[in-house]
């Protein structure tokens, strides 16, 4: 099958499931393991575009739910699409609101042809079922769309994850009927299963007996702790096909990408980066920090000595206290600029280890910097 996205697998490190390799989408190709930005509403969080592009974004992703109730998919569609409206000509990815719609628990009721649901700032009543979902990802427009499914939240009982995996997959089936436009949109299934290995087992083999041309693990980071969602990433991650791009939805600071990547995952998105910048918080090397801390007023030096982005080549910790301090935008913004410059670069760090076949080092000197010495 002709695929809207085909993957390059480049190298492959013996030592773990780490792998480096390229997608190619009708807006360019893009160099994986890569942390994709999140643009909600078609716009990242105290950032431009310009800026995002700075930051080495290769591909950015845009929530499907938000975009569907403002400003409206035939809104976007009118626009000449997604890419067009926001004057963003690199890939995108939509999720399929799923999410959202499962997260707003009293605003929604969950039905076998699809969700019931209240607008969350508006509270007008709404309904999107898989067919509905891939309407509105085809007329957004974006180079990869996702499949809509069902998200449980942890703790949940093996019953209710396996009752959600089986409409995820009942859902994926009319998903694949329904997406229009296979020939410039590429269509990922999701696996689910929440904590429970044989339910992911199970989930693995009905979405990747599609013929699909990407693969993505849901349902993690909504409420377990952090050794569990490790568990069910290096277990399900070796279920998806050797040969399609692997994308570990909703999952993304430092460690659980390096991981991650450990694990074989090649895409990664996450809000912490600009929302963790808004709250005066940046990511280093030495692990996070909050740059409202009266420490920093005297601190001259950039954030992390390392990192090449704008912020930390013209500004210094002290500076960025006194903008957290005084709630200035521009502080946001350069946190911002810092913490996706920091997650992009960390995933093309990982990729150079993995070509230059230095993975495993790199991991032994990351993993013991933050004390996980059981994962080697």
């Amino acid at each position: 099958m002709n695929y809207a996205v085909t993957f390059e697998l480049e190298a492959e490190c013996p030592w773990s499931g780490a792998r480096a390799g390229k997608f190619h989408t009708p807006h360019g190709t893009v160099e994986t393991p890569v942390f994709m930005p999140v643009g909600t509403n078609a716009a990242l969080r105290a950032l431009t575009f310009e800026q995002t592009d700075d930051c080495g974004a290769q591909i950015v992703l845009s929530n499907s739910y938000h975009l569907y109730l403002r400003p409206g998919h035939e809104l976007i569609k009118e626009a000449g699409g997604l890419h067009k409206f926001m004057n963003w000509h690199k890939p995108i990815l939509t999720d399929s609101g799923g999410f959202q719609v499962f997260s707003l628990d009293e605003l929604r009721k969950i039905t076998d042809k699809g969700v019931f649901f209240k607008d969350h700032r508006g509270g007008r009543e709404h309904f999107i079922g898989p067919s509905e979902s891939m309407t509105i990802q085809n007329a957004i427009g974006a180079d990869i769309i996702m499949a809509f499914d069902e998200c449980v939240k942890n703790p949940a009982t093996f019953e209710e994850a396996q009752s959600a995996m089986e409409r995820t997959h009942r859902w994926l089936e009319i998903c694949v009927d329904k997406h229009a436009r296979s020939a410039d949109q590429a269509l990922f299934g999701i696996v689910q299963g929440s904590i429970y290995e044989d339910l992911r087992r199970q989930s693995a083999k009905a979405v990747t007996a599609y013929d699909l041309p990407g693969f993505a693990i849901g349902g993690v980071a909504v409420g377990e702790d952090r050794k569990t969602i490790e568990n069910v990433v290096l277990y399900t991650t070796p279920l998806l096909p050797r040969e399609k791009p692997r994308y570990l939805m909703g999952v993304g600071t430092p460690w659980d990408i390096i991981y991650a990547i450990r694990c074989g995952i090649d895409m990664f998105d996450c809000v912490s980066p600009t929302r963790l910048a808004r709250h005066g918080a940046a990511f280093t090397k030495e692990g996070r920090i909050s740059l409202k801390n009266s420490p920093y007023r005297k601190d001259w030096g950039p954030i992390d000595s390392e990192c090449t982005c704008s912020t930390c080549a013209n500004h210094s910790r002290a500076y960025l206290h006194h903008l957290v301090r005084q709630n200035e935008m521009a502080g946001a913004m350069l946190l911002s600029i810092h913490n996706v410059s920091y997650l992009i670069d960390e995933a093309q760090n990982c990729r150079k280890a993995i070509l230059e076949g230095r993975f495993q080092d790199y991991f032994s000197r990351w993993s013991s910097a933050r004390e996980h010495p059981e994962l080697l």
